[in-house]
């Protein structure tokens, strides 16, 4: 059986290599350009329809929307909005905007770019939407003044106010010059119309993305000038480019990273816990995996305690919301390592006897996931399945996700939730109206479905629970997933950066206009 406890055989030399080829960052040290190492490119700029924490963290830093969110615990705060109401039905919100917002082309933010936006993302059912779905629609977002928005909701929705910071607002006049045939979807790909503290500067896709300080900027935070976005697709050379002092912030670390620099001087390692989750998708409508005892079989032959050895500080999940939400359950029990069931699953499958190679990839530079797909290869080993493991970049991710015919047979990945509900994990992961998306490329299960939405409605706190109590009930069951870990957030920065405060949702996508280089 294999052991992955040994975390330094399984670095290998891959650290040594890295230092090899350090990469140098070409005038980027000024003190006040800001520069974050992540192995995750931005495949698109369009703020409607991009998903995932690179994207989000260009959003946040150059686009604004209504309501930010910030703290630990996370709370709602002032984005667009200087302040808003609610009607006491919860149906109702009016939202005053803040006079001093400004496009980057200097025009004014207005009721009617609020407007205008959330037609927009509604019409286009891209990126964010599904946050809102059922709650809003193109029609429910009204500028009732020059600057003031009124919103009204199809039917009350709790964490309204927790996932308007995903949802940004353009400049309504530079996105209507520019619609074209596909509402603009082909000029933000690569343009910006937003009112952030920065602009875009160098683009150098699979390399950099560079930002540059709006002058006169209306956010008055922090004493940051620029920022750059260095895609570095191993932590090991993230971590020495950290070192040596040529990143601020190193956002992909893993266990052993944080070991390396536990007394590194002008270091300071971040980790803390929060609700991003693990899991392994399996291509539930195509394949052999289609078979619900084949997944079944593989579900109790997997090897979880050679996951948590694998990951160190993290906790094994037993159901598909994260342990400490709202909803949770705490007396489902999941799945452990069990041949025997295994074996009496894979009996009742279609292919009782194995022989058959299923493929699984993950995300290039992620070397906890190379990890667990040699945990499953050594796993399915027993009954005769072979497994193709390959590592993917986040673009070709995004890619694979869209059909079942595209997507193979198992994937590996974290999800981050953008607000503190479970209907965040809920919908965006098991809702079948997410399908060909990253998150739930193509699970579809009327049960489901109508649990999620009955519970995103319920405003009764006991209800709710129990409907997300079948909801995880449900999942285990139909064992669309692997369903992994919960890790600590981890990553670090050099001590020279000031004011930043941990917040546990989305916390690699963090907003830098308020943080400043010492």
């Amino acid at each position: 059986m294999l052991t992955l406890n040994k975390r330094q055989f399984l670095i290998g030399t891959a650290g040594m290599t890295a230092a090899a080829t350090l990469p140098r960052l070409a005038n980027s040290a000024g003190k006040n350009i800001m520069v974050l190492a992540s192995t995750v490119d931005i495949p698109n700029f369009d703020p409607h329809v991009a998903t995932g924490y690179a994207p989000q963290w260009l959003f946040r830093n150059t686009y604004d929307p209504l309501v930010r969110v910030v703290a630990n615990p996370p709370v709602p705060a002032p984005g667009l909005a200087k302040s808003w109401k609610q009607s006491e039905d919860g149906l109702t919100y009016t939202f005053e905007l803040d006079g001093n917002a400004k496009f980057h082309d200097g025009t004014p933010v207005t009721a009617k770019d609020v407007e205008y936006s959330f037609a927009r993302l509604l019409r286009l059912a891209k990126g964010p939407a599904w946050m809102v779905s059922g709650i809003l629609d193109q029609n429910s977002v009204k500028a009732t003044g020059e600057m003031t928005v009124t919103m009204v909701l199809k039917k009350p929705f709790a964490p309204l106010l927790s996932v308007l910071p995903w949802m940004f607002i353009v400049n309504s006049k530079v996105v209507e010059a520019n619609k074209g045939t596909d509402d603009g979807q082909a000029y933000l790909l690569a343009n910006m119309a937003g009112s952030g503290a920065f602009k875009m500067g160098r683009v150098k896709p699979g390399d950099l993305y560079e930002l540059i300080r709006v002058d006169n900027d209306w956010h008055k935070g922090g004493n940051l000038s620029g920022a750059i976005w260095k895609i570095v697709r191993e932590a090991s050379t993230a971590r020495l480019m950290l070192q040596r002092g040529e990143v601020h912030f190193a956002l992909d670390m893993f266990a052993e990273d944080m070991d390396a620099i536990k007394d590194m001087p002008k270091v300071v390692r971040i980790m803390e816990p929060d609700y991003r989750t693990f899991t392994i998708k399996m291509n539930t409508a195509k394949g052999p995996l289609a078979d619900k005892n084949l997944r079944k079989a593989v579900s109790y032959a997997f090897n979880y305690k050679g996951m948590l050895d694998a990951a160190g500080p993290a906790q094994l999940m037993k159901s598909p919301l994260p342990v400490g939400i709202f909803g949770f359950d705490p007396d489902q029990k999941g799945y452990d390592q069990d041949m025997a069931k295994a074996k009496e699953y894979l009996a009742k499958s279609n292919y009782k006897d194995g022989g058959i190679t299923l493929s699984i990839h993950h995300a290039a530079g992620y070397e906890n996931q190379r990890r667990w797909c040699l945990i499953m290869l050594e796993s399915l080993k027993a009954f005769n399945i072979n497994l193709d493991i390959r590592a993917m970049t986040w673009p070709d991710t995004v890619a694979m996700a869209r059909s079942p015919e595209t997507m193979v047979d198992f994937y590996s990945i974290f999800q981050s939730p953008n607000y503190a509900d479970p209907d965040n994990t809920a919908f965006a992961a098991y809702h079948s109206s997410r399908n060909g998306q990253w998150q739930n490329p193509v699970y579809k299960n009327p049960e489901v479905d109508k649990l999620i939405e009955d519970a995103r409605a319920e405003v009764d706190k006991t209800k709710r629970a129990e409907l997300y109590k079948k909801f995880q009930a449900v999942i285990v069951e139909d064992a669309p997933d692997i369903i992994g870990i919960l890790e600590l957030r981890k990553f670090a920065m050099r001590d020279n950066v000031k004011d930043y405060v941990f917040s546990p949702v989305a916390a690699n996508t963090m907003e830098i206009w308020p943080l400043s280089i010492a």
